[in-house]
């Protein structure tokens, strides 16, 4: 009996282990270029700057489909301040408190 439960998980069991895996490939590395000046800001982007470009993400990510010129993500930024402003400018524009405010409803 344990034989036929065994040899019935052992598919699943196999693809848990390749979704695992190619999630695990997909996970960023560090920035390289992290602290380091950009040519267009002279600085690293901080946390203000990471809050507006998380706000205007759905334009940036329309335009950026068209041109290699913008990107979604600033590269050249001062590490965690930066991604904390990034995500809470996402969440402004695709919940907050306005998409707080639905929910209850």
């Amino acid at each position: 009996m344990t034989g036929d439960r065994a040899r019935r998980l052992l598919p699943t069991a196999a693809l848990a282990v390749v979704v695992l895996v190619a999630l695990t490939a997909c996970a960023a590395g560090p920035n390289p270029t992290l602290d380091t000046a950009s040519t267009v800001l002279g600085e690293p982007a901080g946390f203000w700057l990471g809050l507006w470009q998380g706000m205007i993400l759905p334009v940036t990510f329309v335009v950026s489909l068209f041109t290699d010129t913008v990107s979604v993500y600033e590269v050249h930024n001062n590490g965690n301040w930066y991604d904390v402003g990034y995500v809470l400018g996402i969440s402004f524009v695709f919940g907050g408190p306005l998409g707080a405010s639905r929910a209850r409803r």
